[in-house]
């Protein structure tokens, strides 16, 4: 196994009912974590960092440390930049070797979306690389910077952007928003139904952090086959790191080192196995 391309992951989901994780990482402890997990239940994955974070994490640094591991893994590992914002950022994603990225337009009109979308795809192709995009607005943002409004996305405007773009994955909004939720997520799964009826390709769920295992697994039935889990290992991290350092008076680096590894380890297995794809690598 190796480094795979996202869409070959997806397609083989989208025949089944699995989803793959698709886990944002912050370090290389993280990513030795969750390539733990994956290689232990035998689980193909995708290893995410979204464009606002790379101030914390220099794409020049935790790339080559994403691609290497992934090329390096007994299970297929794509690398894929999430919530890509400018081109210049895509592409050096791309030169690094990247297997997939996002460029997420969900902020503009729906044909600026498709129109700077479409040149993405074709820079891509280049590197035979996937490509993600956004329809409507998921709520809360990537960073938990902003409280953004969720925007439901519309049957109609996922059709007209598949067909105006035929990207690899469309990540939509259904009542998904990123970060903590503040109250129990309620999912639109009829509108989710309809658009997996109108869009033959795999669907996106971001903010994946915080929804109940069944929904999980109503999604997957449906249509979403990419599911993005970041603050759930960002808080597990904090968690145990927490507890760490409260049972004990003076901590060595390297205990918290493992600290780190365990903890992104147990979170990426707890959602290897809700989606369902353990020993599908």
């Amino acid at each position: 196994m190796s480094i795979v391309n996202m869409k070959e992951l997806l397609e083989k989901a989208d025949k089944s009912d699995y989803g793959i994780g698709a886990f944002s990482i912050a370090n290389m402890e993280m990513i030795m974590g969750v390539i733990r997990a994956a290689e232990e239940l035998k689980s193909p994955i995708i290893l995410q960092i979204a464009e606002v974070r790379l101030k914390h994490s220099p794409l020049n640094l935790i790339g080559p440390v994403m691609v290497e591991a992934a090329k390096k893994a007994k299970v297929p590992v794509a690398v894929h930049l999430d919530h890509g914002i400018t081109l210049d950022t895509i592409k050096e994603a791309l030169d690094l070797g990247f297997t997939s990225v996002m460029y997420d337009g969900s902020h503009s009109p729906l044909e600026e979306n498709i129109e700077i979308t479409n040149e993405v795809i074709q820079l891509a192709k280049k590197y035979g690389a996937a490509v993600e995009a956004e329809i409507g607005r998921v709520g809360g943002s990537e960073d938990g910077s902003k409280d953004i409004e969720m925007l439901t996305t519309s049957v109609k405007d996922a059709k007209r952007f598949y067909e105006g773009t035929k990207v690899d994955a469309l990540a939509i909004a259904i009542g998904n928003a990123h970060g903590v939720y503040k109250e129990e997520p309620v999912l639109q799964f009829e509108r989710l139904k309809e658009i997996d009826n109108e869009v033959p390709i795999p669907l996106v769920l971001h903010g994946g952090s915080g929804i109940s295992a069944e929904d999980f697994r109503k999604c997957i039935k449906n249509g979403i086959k990419k599911i993005n889990v970041a603050t759930a290992t960002f808080n597990n991290v904090v968690k145990g790191v927490s507890v760490l350092f409260k049972e004990e008076d003076s901590v060595e680096y390297f205990k918290y080192h493992s600290k780190v590894i365990e903890s992104a380890y147990e979170n990426a297995k707890k959602h290897i196995e809700i989606f369902g794809s353990n020993n599908k690598a």
